[in-house]
């Protein structure tokens, strides 16, 4: 986790990898706004492709993603028929890991794909233990019932007290489910996607 904290650090931004913590002072990054190492140096003007370069790591990293999965993501959506950049967050965003950390049901992407490949999560009454299983419209997305009594759950209970979930996922608070009801819409990515996509299109 500390290897994480310090690409937030280097890539000079928040990257969710701890929910709770990066919405408070604790984030790393709001800690120690410098560049890790021994001697930290504030962040100096970089060239067009090292921006290119650090949104894709921005995305990368945020979606706990290899840098093979990153490029077979972005082949799939520049293939698609809709502009690449959309198709590019529907695909990250219907995930099983970003859609159990969307729905509330974890804090975090990182205790997400935990979730899921520890085999606490079902589809439709299925386990599936695959982070980057990509979930469909009329899904239900719930916890396992052999992992009731799993820290999760608990704290899935403190999480849902003001909690929302965005307007394409239906969650039911009381069971501890979500159903998807449309494709991921009115995501709010912190990230320039075109720099991304000129990235890959270099």
């Amino acid at each position: 986790m500390r290897i994480l904290e310090k690409k937030e650090r280097a890539l000079g931004t928040k990257l969710m990898l701890k929910a709770d913590r990066c919405a408070s002072g604790k984030c790393a990054h709001a800690k120690r706004p410098t560049r890790p190492g021994a001697h930290p140096r504030s962040f100096k003007k970089v060239s067009e492709f090292g921006k290119q370069l650090a949104e894709k790591q921005k995305v990368r990293f945020s979606y706990l993603l290899t840098e093979k999965q990153m490029g077979k993501y972005f082949d799939l959506a520049n293939a698609s028929k809709e502009p690449t950049h959309v198709a590019l967050v529907r695909s990250l965003e219907s995930r099983l890991d970003n859609i159990v950390f969307r729905s509330g049901l974890a804090g975090s992407r990182r205790v997400a794909k935990q979730l899921v490949g520890h085999g606490h999560i079902t589809v439709n009454g299925r386990k599936v233990t695959t982070p980057s299983y990509a979930v469909r419209i009329g899904d239900r997305i719930a916890f396992r019932a052999e992992s009731a009594e799993h820290q999760a759950i608990a704290a899935a209970d403190n999480r849902f007290k003001n909690f929302e979930a965005p307007a394409w996922l239906k969650l039911d608070k009381e069971k501890k489910a979500v159903e998807v009801l449309t494709e991921p819409r009115d995501v709010e990515i912190p990230f320039d996607l075109d720099l991304v996509v000129n990235y890959y299109l270099k």
